[in-house]
Parts: C-alpha cells; structure tokens; sequence
C-alpha cells in the first residue's frame, strides 16, 4: 500500500492530529530516537484533546529534545494517505537557543544532523524526509527574501 504526504496551504484546526517540528540548534537538525523504534525521527507527536496545534508542537519538541528555549514558526499544514486512512498534520520550523534535561519519557537520545548528512535511518522513511525537505526549501525561500 503506498503512502501518499502532500502538503496544503490551509486545512480546518479540527482535522490535526498530529504537529512535528524541524527544529535546528547551532546549524544542525535536531532528531532523536523512541525507545521502541529503531529509526531516528524529528521530535512530535499526537494532539492531546483540547490542545491548541502550536501547543502541541512546543509541547513535544520539549518532551522529545529538552529544549526549554525556542523559537517556532508555522510552516505548512501537511496530510498523509495511507490506503483510505488520510490523517492531518501541522508542521513547523524552531530554532532552539537552549536545551535542558531531557524529559523522562520515552525518548533515549537525541542527535544533531547538518542538513547536508541527515540521518539514514528514519522510523517513517516514507514521510519524514519530505517534511524535512519542505522545510528546507520554506527557510531558503524565506532566506531569498520572498516572504513566505
């Protein structure tokens, strides 16, 4: 069954599930690795309910990362096909200035990458290298000045 990520320029709040962050600190991605996958993954997760998307983003990035400074811009409402399943997402970009403790949850460590050596090993090879990508592209627009 192939698995289909397209990207939108808005959806309805009520359809994310899901907030993942590409996040940079000192030039480098930020990943990290759950204690039960064997891949590495951009730190995020399910919206709890009631929780406001962007919450939900600094949420996790804090309980995945550590990081207790950031900044965190939307980037792009992104959807996931998955046979007749189609969940919703909202990624976003931060740049982190500070980490503290990892949390203890069920994240075991984190990882830098620069953005020309990411990781080989992802646990959703098929999505998280193009919202990786995307984001990419979104900070070199923004870099070329185009106001996105």
């Amino acid at each position: 069954m192939a698995v289909e990520v397209r990207f939108h320029q808005q959806a309805e709040d009520s359809l994310f599930r899901f907030a993942v962050t590409v996040a940079v600190y000192a030039g480098r991605i930020v990943f990290c690795r759950h204690e039960s996958h064997a891949g590495y993954e951009l730190p995020g997760g399910r919206r709890e309910p009631g929780e406001d998307i962007r919450r939900t983003a600094e949420r996790e990035l804090w309980e995945e990362s550590g990081a207790t400074e950031f900044t965190m811009q939307p980037v792009a409402a992104y959807s996931v096909r998955n046979g007749e399943v189609e969940t919703y997402g909202m990624l976003y970009y931060a740049e982190i200035t500070r980490f503290g403790v990892l949390p203890p949850f069920e994240i075991t460590t984190v990882e830098l990458f620069p953005p020309t050596a990411l990781p080989m090993e992802y646990t959703y090879p098929l999505i998280q290298p193009l919202l990786v990508e995307k984001v990419l592209q979104w900070r070199q627009a923004k870099a070329d000045g185009c106001g996105c």
